[in-house]
């Protein structure tokens, strides 16, 4: 169960108050709420549309085909990852895994909700830009391999790219991790920011899946931010 309000997927927003004039306290407050007061469908929508998100600007989509049970962080992060984070604290870990509309790749979002205070977030969000903590293969967020699905073999060793987000404005950690849905080994994965890059040929950059992490981070934290804040323009 992804709390009353996930399953129930009611009608967004209904829980915000202050409107357009709160200010940024009261958002954060109201983020660190999301996890069980938003509507499943809007923290992880079925469809996710990525207008030139693919390689060359391509449009893409993905579809949902699974998501997790809320649970802490325990079992959904690697133990180092889970230790970085620790000052944060992990209120609620979400999770949701997608396929595109070839069903040749696989992606798992996930949203960390911490029981941090904005300045812990700023101060960690600075950690992870300045020690470039993001760019680690042994700081990798896990998939969802969930069972009797496309992804039940999606696991540890399938990790292709990934793309990971600490936000300073809502008390939140976002990151998608893709990879093959062919359940092939990946042994070099490759950080969304070198995937992408000119020139880069590796196989999960010349497959497109640094982009698709990547564009499911930006994606996932737009929604947080638009159902946060109600003047921000989700994507």
């Amino acid at each position: 169960m992804l709390g009353l309000g996930l399953v129930a997927g009611g009608a967004a927003g209904t829980w915000l108050t202050g409107g357009d004039s709160a200010g940024a306290a009261d958002r954060f407050t109201a983020g660190a709420a999301l996890w069980h007061d938003a509507p499943v469908d809007r923290l992880f929508p079925p469809t996710v549309q990525g207008k030139k998100a693919g390689p060359g600007g391509a449009d893409r989509t993905w579809t949902r085909i699974a998501v997790a049970p809320d649970s802490g962080c325990a079992k959904g992060l690697d133990p180092l990852l889970a230790t970085v984070l620790e000052p944060a604290g992990c209120a609620r870990l979400l999770r949701a895994t997608y396929t595109d509309a070839t069903r040749s790749e696989l992606v798992t979002v996930g949203l960390l909700f911490t029981r941090a205070g904005e300045q812990t977030m700023t101060d960690l969000r600075t950690r992870f830009r300045t020690e470039n903590l993001d760019q680690r293969r042994d700081l990798m967020p896990r998939p969802y391999a969930a069972k009797g699905t496309p992804a039940e073999g999606f696991g540890d060793d399938q990790r292709a790219s990934w793309s990971l987000t600490v936000l300073d404005d809502l008390p939140a950690v976002v990151y998608a991790v893709s990879g093959f849905a062919d359940g092939r080994e990946i042994t070099e994965p490759q950080p969304a920011a070198s995937a992408t890059a000119d020139g880069a040929t590796t196989a999960p950059a010349q497959a497109g899946l640094g982009h698709t992490a990547l564009a499911h981070t930006e994606r996932a934290t737009a929604r947080l931010r638009s159902l946060a804040r109600p003047d921000t323009e989700e994507r």
